[in-house]
């Protein structure tokens, strides 16, 4: 991931009277502006072409109160939404619609709560070091379908044990795989690779990295493509981390490197590598400010109860979850937080999954590796050997934290560390843990069929 496509976080000036007359012209009839809630869900408002120039004048106007994660009392002034005509995606499956991501304003500023504008904080942060944040994030998914015996996977000969990379189940899958491909790419997206991954009824679609604004708008945006798409064919698509406690998880690995905004140039490739895994020394800097901050971040990167059901050692018909349990990292092995590809030049972050709202993962990561940079903090030494043979005694030994293990724990990680509480801003950093402190308490007083399995009749 050679970084050499660094796009400021401000929104381009078009010319909207111009764009309207084209987009009409070519069989656009109406534009939606498109914002996230906490989750990452996409909200927004659908107009009629003919006002688009009045919708990106922020005419459409949204109550927060009946949202997550948009912290408005009900007699606050309404969030507007002002869209990116900059990055606009015309819908594939639906070409005489238009979609624009949208940053949230009220009271004639950007909304402190907003997912985007929080994300655009970050990145002017790092601009103001002269600094761009590119990212790729991989995106994996189940596709399945209901049967008459409840789900089922799309291909009835997905049935192995180890079904990674399987091709014939790849092909028995091409009609709404290569449709999904081919949206993508029509959208200029492209896509470098796409198989089956290492759970019946799981794929992973890759594409091309951008700078972090445009990622985020374009996952947030895939997943609702994916799953309309998945349902032209009588599927359906899930971005749940773990749906089953027997098969791999869907992690989102974020892929980063931070670029000269003057020349381009990928900084994790320039300069001395002085631990031997394939970045320079910016990079080891960034690196340390994550793990510094790892156990925050992770309410964020896995922010949901299920989410940590993925980040465990075992739990795979497969014999690996390939999901990171601590907070480390090394070269090209798979069982740290952070790892090095065998390429150099980037680091994956492996704890993401995809419920995740790339927007605050990808603001909360950037944050901790700026101030990694900015107070040049070592990471320590990297970690080569296979981290999930250690026991738990071998790995106090060495002191080496573990990630949290369950979302009570990440909720406190997040509410004690001050970095939480700069990058959400105080409304939405309240919220956060309001909202997913009462999801803990739901899943806790819920009587899930295991127990009753296990205790109705046992005494």
């Amino acid at each position: 991931m050679s970084a050499t496509d660094t796009t400021p976080s401000t929104t381009p000036v078009v010319d909207v009277t111009a764009l309207q007359a084209e987009l009409a012209a070519s069989g656009v009839r109406y534009a939606m502006a498109g914002f996230t809630d906490v989750h990452g869900r996409l909200k927004g408002k659908v107009v009629p072409i003919g006002h688009l120039p009045q919708m990106a004048g922020g005419s459409e106007l949204f109550t927060g109160a009946a949202l997550d994660g948009v912290p408005q009392e009900i007699s606050d002034e309404e969030v507007s939404a002002h869209p990116d005509l900059a990055r606009g995606f015309r819908l594939p499956w639906k070409p005489e619609v238009v979609y624009y991501p949208s940053t949230l304003f009220t009271e004639g500023q950007p909304y402190e709560a907003g997912a985007r504008h929080i994300l655009q904080r970050q990145l002017d942060a790092a601009a103001e070091l002269g600094l761009g944040f590119n990212l790729g994030i991989e995106t994996e998914f189940f596709i399945l379908k209901d049967g008459p015996d409840g789900i089922e996977e799309v291909s009835d000969r997905d049935t192995a044990e180890k079904p990674c990379y399987d091709l014939s189940t790849t092909l028995d899958n091409f009609a709404w795989l290569t449709e999904l491909v081919e949206a993508m790419d029509e959208l200029g997206w492209d896509v470098y690779s796409f198989d089956h991954e290492d759970a019946r009824g799981q794929f992973e679609i890759d594409f091309t990295y951008s700078d972090a604004l445009t990622m985020a708008d374009r996952v947030t945006f895939f997943r609702l493509m994916a799953g309309e798409i998945a349902r032209k064919h009588g599927h359906f698509a899930s971005f749940m981390a773990k749906p089953f406690a027997d098969r791999t998880g869907s992690g989102a690995h974020f892929n980063m490197s931070l670029a000269d905004l003057a020349t381009g140039a990928n900084l994790f490739e320039q300069g001395d590598d002085t631990k031997g895994v394939g970045v320079s020394e910016i990079a080891y800097h960034f690196i340390g400010g994550i793990l510094r901050h790892a156990k925050a971040i992770s309410a964020v990167i896995a922010p949901t109860v299920n989410s940590y059901k993925r980040l465990v050692r075992k739990g795979s018909t497969s014999g690996s979850t390939w999901a990171p349990v601590f907070v480390s990292y090394g070269d090209n092995n798979r069982t740290n937080m952070l790892r090095v590809p065998l390429a150099g030049g980037r680091v994956e972050c492996r704890a993401a999954d995809i419920s995740c709202n790339p927007y605050l993962g990808a603001a909360m990561i950037l944050a901790a590796g700026l101030e990694g940079v900015r107070e040049r903090i070592d990471p320590g030494a990297p970690h080569r050997e296979n981290m999930y043979e250690y026991s738990d005694a071998q790995i106090a030994e060495l002191g080496i934290d573990m990630l949290p293990r369950n979302l009570s724990e990440a909720i406190d990680e997040f509410q004690a560390d001050s970095l939480s509480r700069e990058v959400f801003g105080e409304a939405l950093y309240n919220s956060f843990i309001d909202l997913k402190r009462a999801e803990w308490e739901s899943y806790q007083s819920h009587v899930s069929s295991w127990e009753t399995d296990r205790y109705l009749r046992f005494f």
